[in-house]
């Protein structure tokens, strides 16, 4: 029999791995999560070779890899406490961004805005939200099923309704994965949605954590063909990219916990701060 002490050890690392994987199989969504989540990984194990394996995960979410970085300058305490934060200052600044009656459109499922836009509710904001189903891991059931639950009136589309939808909404609020000097990457379709949004002429927020800007080249993650058809024929080439670049041009605002930004301006701002861990 195993003394107890390595029996803990044992049980601890199936709790890396456990969390490891349901960051990689999206078990585990939303950027906020996936960088708590990796947290969480690296308290069970805190050394370089984690913060190597954990980064390599998602590699479209420079937030986790932000967040382990500020842990070995600053703590895990104020490293969470800033999530928490930021969180309480987006919800400042998306309340103030809509009136009440508009119809918002939204694309896949982003924490930081799910909450936000909750506490907008909770606050006697009245407003409506259409937004999409998100294939192929239907995102966007988690998105309506969490603001119906906090009452919010949500209608839910497949994705290949996007001009229809887009015509009926007043305004398009996004999340974001990543934040480059290029614009803004996040779930495969945001593309489209801010082309059809500058068309019709409809403004696009985009709502984010500071720590989700990278300098740095993000590779954009493309996920197993075996997500769209399991049992395909042998001679269909299936392509599952996960993400895509949103121009920085056809981005209206990014709202943040440093405020309701330009793009050029959040880039600035999310520099600056970065400097400061």
């Amino acid at each position: 029999q195993l003394p107890f002490y390595i029996c803990c050890l044992y049980m601890l690392m199936d709790r890396f791995e456990k969390i490891c994987n349901d960051i990689k199989s999206i078990k585990i969504q939303g950027a906020t999560n996936v960088a708590k989540a990796g947290i969480q990984a690296y308290c069970i194990r805190p050394n370089k070779n984690s913060i190597k394996i954990l980064s390599k995960l998602r590699p479209t979410e420079p937030m986790l890899f932000n967040a382990l970085n500020i842990i070995g300058k600053s703590s895990v305490e104020n490293v969470l406490n800033h999530f928490e934060n930021a969180q309480e200052f987006i919800n400042h600044y998306l309340q103030k961004t809509i009136k009440n009656n508009q119809v918002i459109f939204t694309h896949c499922h982003s924490n930081t805005l799910v909450q936000a836009l909750i506490e907008a509710h909770k606050n006697k904001k009245r407003f409506s939200v259409i937004n999409t189903e998100t294939r192929p891991l239907y995102q966007g059931h988690l998105t309506s099923k969490q603001i119906s639950k906090a009452g919010i009136k949500v209608s839910m589309s497949v994705d290949s309704a996007l001009l229809e939808d887009i015509k009926k909404s007043d305004i398009i609020m996004i999340g974001a994965d990543a934040v480059t000097k290029k614009g803004v990457i996040n779930k495969i379709g945001s593309g489209l949605i801010a082309k059809i949004a500058s068309d019709l002429k409809k403004p696009l927020y985009i709502v984010t954590d500071s720590w989700k800007f990278s300098s740095k080249k993000v590779i954009i993650e493309k996920r197993s063909w075996k997500e769209i058809w399991l049992r395909s024929p042998k001679k269909v080439n299936i392509e599952n990219p996960a993400f895509e670049i949103i121009p920085k041009n056809q981005i209206t605002y990014v709202i943040s916990e440093l405020g309701i930004l330009t793009h050029k301006e959040f880039v600035k701002q999310a520099k600056k701060a970065m400097k400061n861990y």
